[in-house]
Order: structure tokens, then sequence, then C-alpha cells
């Protein structure tokens, strides 16, 4: 009987989740993986010298299958859709080998970020499932092509497609901190209600998304211009307010680096991710729908 050990499962979330950019479907992809695993007669599971590598191609391709309806799902979705923020201290998998020109590819660290999680909405499911399997968990295209069902030039072929169609986007800072700083500031004049604090961190030509679902009302178009969002921003907390919830913002991990988690004491009802370049902040990813705040049972990715 094989039993996946935690590191495993943390992997394999990781693939799930940067393929689908939701905690909820990524769980189910993984449900489905063990299951297909359990169907297996035991001189199956017994020639399978790797588990987990099989496991990786199979929830790979159950994640490849399910990209392939969530388009439709998602164009339906009230509002602006935006993946599940992942809250809480994220654990890295192994960094990448692949032979690819690191300012090109795709790193770890920033494969989890809601700003690159949205960026990759564009690609196809196939140009995705190519650019996170060899760019970010360094599978050779003669694996993914086993996945794909396609050769393993045409999965190279993929993979450089899916580069090309997000190196227009710039680079954000991931980690440090100078990052920290100015997530620090942007969260102080938000508790501040400092119109004029809160637009001095905003790139002029920042973007703010923002997802409240079914459920919470939140601007349902891409806003623009830093005195424009942050007018926005601290609008939806005065109403909070007024409605006497009690809005308490705080530096935690959000998709493995530091973000704002909003509470009314116990409860989170908002996160916020933040890409930051040249020392400003320049997107912001607003999630409010309650059904994307909940706290993965595991530490991830």
């Amino acid at each position: 009987m094989f039993e996946l050990g935690s590191s495993a499962y943390r992997h394999l979330f990781g693939v799930a989740y940067r393929l689908l950019g939701s905690v909820h479907d990524a769980e189910d992809a993984l449900q489905e993986g063990f299951e297909r695993w359990q169907r297996l007669s035991s001189d199956e599971r017994a020639s399978i010298r790797e588990p987990a590598a099989w496991l990786t191609r199979v929830i790979s391709r159950i994640c490849l299958d399910d990209l392939k309806s969530a388009r439709s799902r998602r164009e339906s979705y009230v509002g602006i859709w935006l993946p599940e923020p992942l809250i809480g201290e994220a654990i890295s998998v192994t960094h990448a080998t692949a032979s690819v020109d690191p300012l090109e590819s795709v790193s770890i660290d920033e494969s989890i970020s809601l700003a690159l999680l949205v960026a990759m909405e564009q690609l196809t499911p196939p140009e995705r499932v190519s650019l996170i399997l060899h760019d970010v968990f360094a599978l050779p295209f003669s694996e993914i092509a086993l996945i794909m069902d396609r050769t393993a030039d045409a999965c190279r072929q993929l993979a450089t497609t899916a580069r090309r169609n997000l190196r227009s986007r710039p680079r954000f800072a991931v980690n440090g901190p100078d990052r920290d700083a100015v997530v620090e500031a942007f969260a102080r004049a938000c508790s501040d209600g400092d119109l004029h604090a809160l637009a001095a961190v905003l790139d002029p030509n920042v973007l703010s998304r923002a997802d409240g679902g079914e459920h919470v009302h939140a601007a349902r178009r891409v806003l623009d211009g830093a005195e424009t969002v942050a007018t926005y921003l601290l609008g939806v907390l005065a109403q909070q307010q007024k409605r006497g919830v009690t809005v308490v913002p705080s530096l935690e991990p959000v998709n493995g680096r530091t973000g704002v988690v909003l509470r009314d004491g116990n409860t989170i009802i908002g996160v916020v991710d933040l890409a930051i370049a040249n020392d400003m902040v320049t997107e912001i990813a607003f999630v409010v729908n309650p059904e994307k705040l909940t706290v993965p049972s595991v530490p991830l990715v």
C-alpha cells in the first residue's frame, strides 16, 4: 500500500494549484488522482517504481481536462474572476533546473503570484500545462508529451509560445525588505484612511481587480490610475465601517510572499495580493468572495 508523504502531497498540490488557480479545484484533482491510484490492481501498483511521478502525470492530465472547461465557467462568473489566494506559510518545491533563460522562464516564486496566475488565463490549456510543468517543475518535454498526447517538440513549442505571450508583462519584485516596505506602507495608508499616502504608494498606472463573486459587491471592471484606485479602496473600507464591521489589516504570507489579510475578529473578509515594481504597487488583486477565503488544511505550495 503506497502512502503519500506530506512533501509529495505539497508537490502535487503545487502542480494542481498553479495549473488551475483554484484551491478547491486543485484538491478535487488530487482526490481524483488518488482514486485512480486506488483503482489499480496490486500488481499494477507494484509495477510503478515512482508513485509520486505517476500521480504527477495523472493529476496534470486531470488538470488539463479541467482547464478546457474552466474557461467557459469563468466567462459566466459574476464580476471579475481571480484565483483563490493561499493564506499562510507557503512551502516551495525544489527550484527547476530546466535549461531556460532565467529572464524568460517563470520562476517558482513568481509562479504562485496572483498577478501571474491572472496573466496565465490568456494562455491555452496546453500552453499553460507545458510552461508550468517545464519551467517550474523541470519536467522534461519527453514526459510532458505523455501527459499532453503530443510530441516533445510540440510541447516545447507550446512552452515557447506561452513565454512569448507572457513576456510583455512586467517583472515584479517577489520577496525582500524593499517589497515588504511597500506592502507595509500600503496597509498603513489603508488602515489610516489616508488617501494621499495611499495614492503615493501606487503606480500612476496601477490596475486593481476585485473578486466578490455572487456574494459580495465589488467593482466589476478593472480600475486604473492611482487616484481612482485609492479612492475606491478607501471607499470600500469606509462602507464596511458604516456597517459596523471592524476591518483590521495585517501583513501575512499570501501566495508565498507578504500580502495584506483583512479580518473582522477571527473572520477573514478580504485578501490583497500586490504586484510591485520599482518600489510602487502596479497591480492589486483584491479577493473578497467568501468562498475563496478558506485556508488550506496543509500549508502549501
